[in-house]
């Protein structure tokens, strides 16, 4: 009984979105080790637990940013978004001019003393979707008043998109897609909205002529459609599907870990349907869903504005993105390498899940605690409301 509530007070929030980390977090390690195992062996000297234990530490210390994240008050992250928005802008231009090249694009830079790469994205896509949610929440009141309220939402959003589409375009038309989303949700009218896609196209076009990966995303874009021919890594993306069945061919035995580039990130779903077959993937899939539904509770539940916007929009891009690398690995979108969240093996972008993950449980949370302390008083409830907004 004491540990079940020493439990409480330290994994506070929605209970089923700490499950559902726990479960990715087990999968991921699972599955990293057995995608690196063969590679480890060949660049590490025969130590096939590097990219392993490695992973693991990263994943450790990405759980617990999220517990720190999720034990602050989301509404101070109201506060910190247009900071981290100012500050995404030099940081996104600095890594496309001076940039490490990942994938032949300028996508990250490296963080001095500790040699690690930052994919300057990652942060500026957290960054965006928390000043678009405050933006919105602190103008519903005139949320009908174009230059007022949904001017600065469109320049934000075009100009954080347009220098991340530079040097990867998927990521940008992704993020895009959420800010809508959130734009939606937060009533902004349909008129508006259709000008923002508008505004997005010509801006995304713009981005993709200057950017690094015009020719690459051209060219996947177009073998989509190709019918006839199949590019290499989704020819062994196909085949680790179609030979994993439905149990899978058991842990540790893939054999297109060999054969897929980035089995480890990009495609490494097709290593879970591989080894685990249908079930597993229908799993890993129901766990982001429930994931999704979860941030979508939390929502509904919210009192405040900011609150249920920012849980819609870090839930959606979360799970879009993961909904998007299994499209990748089926062959229902064009290829775009985009990795799993929590799943694939990463690095600062591990800790921006967890970022995310913890401000969606920090949204849960402060309205747990308000259910619960209204439960233990109910006849105080009206009044707990009025001290609340009193001290707000």
């Amino acid at each position: 009984m004491e540990l079940n509530t020493i439990s409480k007070k330290i994994f506070t929030g929605d209970k089923i979105i700490w499950g559902v980390v726990f479960l990715l977090v087990i999968i991921s390690i699972l599955v990293v080790y057995s995608a690196t195992g063969a590679i480890a062996f060949k660049r590490m000297g025969g130590d096939t637990e590097y990219y392993l234990i490695k992973h693991s530490v990263l994943l450790v210390m990405a759980l617990v940013i999220m517990w720190v994240c999720h034990r602050i008050d989301y509404r101070y992250y109201s506060r910190l978004s247009r900071l981290a928005l100012l500050i995404s802008v030099p940081l996104l231009i600095l890594t496309w001019l001076f940039g490490t090249t990942i994938n032949e694009a300028s996508r990250g830079i490296i963080i001095p003393f500790i040699n690690q790469s930052f994919q300057t994205s990652d942060f500026a896509t957290l960054a965006l979707i928390a000043n678009v949610a405050s933006m919105l929440s602190k103008r519903q009141q005139s949320i009908r008043e174009f230059q007022r309220s949904t001017l600065p939402i469109i320049f934000w959003s075009g100009l954080i998109c347009g220098l991340i589409a530079l040097a990867n375009f998927s990521s940008a038309v992704l993020l895009f897609a959420t800010c809508l989303l959130i734009m939606f949700i937060g009533r902004v009218p349909v008129r508006y909205l259709v000008m923002t896609i508008v505004i997005g196209a010509v801006v995304g076009m713009l981005a993709l002529k200057l950017g690094q990966r015009s020719g690459t995303a051209t060219s996947r874009v177009k073998a989509f459609f190709d019918t006839e021919q199949v590019t290499f890594q989704e020819e062994q993306s196909y085949i680790a599907v179609a030979t994993g069945g439905v149990l899978g061919k058991g842990i540790g035995n893939s054999q297109q870990r060999n054969f897929l580039p980035h089995p480890y990130s990009d495609f490494i779903y097709a290593i879970i349907i591989e080894e685990y077959g249908l079930l597993g993937g229908g799993i890993v899939l129901g766990l982001y869903l429930i994931l999704l539904y979860r941030g979508m509770v939390a929502m509904a539940k919210s009192e405040r504005a900011f609150g249920g916007l920012l849980s819609a929009g870090l839930s959606f891009s979360l799970v879009v993105q993961a909904l998007v690398h299994m499209g990748v690995v089926v062959g229902l979108v064009p290829v775009t390498g985009l990795p799993l969240p929590l799943l694939s093996m990463g690095g600062t972008s591990l800790f921006f899940t967890g970022i995310s993950l913890g401000i969606i449980l920090s949204v849960s949370r402060g309205e747990l605690e308000k259910t619960e302390k209204e439960a233990i008083t109910p006849a105080a409830g009206n009044n707990y409301r009025k001290v609340v907004h009193t001290i707000e």
